[in-house]
């Protein structure tokens, strides 16, 4: 019995394949239209995008033309190719405003986006473009159903975009150039204030400036020591409790016995 549904299963497979080859070779567009519409709805997404591919041109600017060319970026979404399914959402979006799918063409435009974001090491101008666009999805359809998971989206990349920056000041700390560190975090605070990195900040800075400060002329130390000082006092006040507490209490505990060193 399983052999023979194995050799039906096969059968069915030939028969399948030979229809599509059928249809790629075929110049009757209404085949290759009826054909991507059912392995669109069979979920043989690369299938019906060869086959959609083909004929979007040839519907322009006819009735259906609208259908194809929306189920033409939603087949190339599904096989992950996000650049062209990108430009063919913001495509539709531009030629068909008034239709009834305008509101999931532009989620899937914006999450086409999203889906091209690279790791948060790399060059991030890309996670720009997609904060941009899914922040006016949610502009334009704030009573939309798939507002929460475009501010998710937003939320996750606007992280990435913390963390790197939040790294950048990070590194300069760890190969010792204190004034770049303390810069870059001074601006990472005022530019994300809200940001999940924020006691991170507040503890290199804090670092950073004491490293600074010892290492100082004397002429610039005490001045220095007091910043570091200030830059413990402000961690401490919005973190309490700081899992950076052990360490921030012996960096300030070495400031207070080189400040007394210095009123001596």
């Amino acid at each position: 019995m399983r052999k023979f549904l194995y050799l039906i299963l096969a059968v069915v497979t030939l028969a399948s394949c030979s229809e599509y080859q059928k249809a790629l070779k075929s110049e009757d567009t209404k085949v290759k239209y009826e054909l991507a519409e059912r392995f669109y709805k069979e979920k043989k997404f690369k299938k019906s995008s060869r086959l959609f591919e083909q004929i979007v041109p040839k519907y322009r600017g006819k009735p259906q033309g609208e259908r194809v060319t929306f189920l033409y970026g939603r087949t190339l979404f599904e096989i992950e190719q996000y650049i062209v399914s990108g430009y063919q959402f913001e495509r539709f979006v531009r030629s068909y405003p008034k239709s009834d799918s305008v509101q999931v063409a532009s989620y899937f435009e914006a999450k086409s986006y999203y889906m091209q974001s690279p790791r948060y090491s790399i060059d991030q101008r890309e996670t720009m473009t997609a904060i941009n666009k899914l922040q006016g999805f949610i502009n334009n359809y704030p009573e939309s159903a798939y507002l929460d998971s475009a501010n998710e989206m937003v939320s996750e990349l606007t992280t990435k975009i913390e963390k790197k920056a939040y790294e950048i000041a990070k590194q300069y700390n760890t190969i010792s150039d204190y004034k770049s560190a303390i810069k870059t975090t001074e601006n990472f605070l005022s530019d994300f204030p809200g940001t999940s990195f924020r006691e991170d900040a507040m503890y290199l800075k804090l670092d950073a400036t004491y490293n600074l400060a010892i290492r100082s002329f004397t002429t610039l130390m005490e001045d220095r020591l007091n910043e570091a000082s200030s830059a413990y006092k402000t961690l401490v006040k919005f973190y309490p409790e700081s899992k950076y507490k052990e360490e921030a209490d012996k960096i300030m505990a070495s400031i207070t016995e080189e400040l007394a060193k210095i009123s001596k």
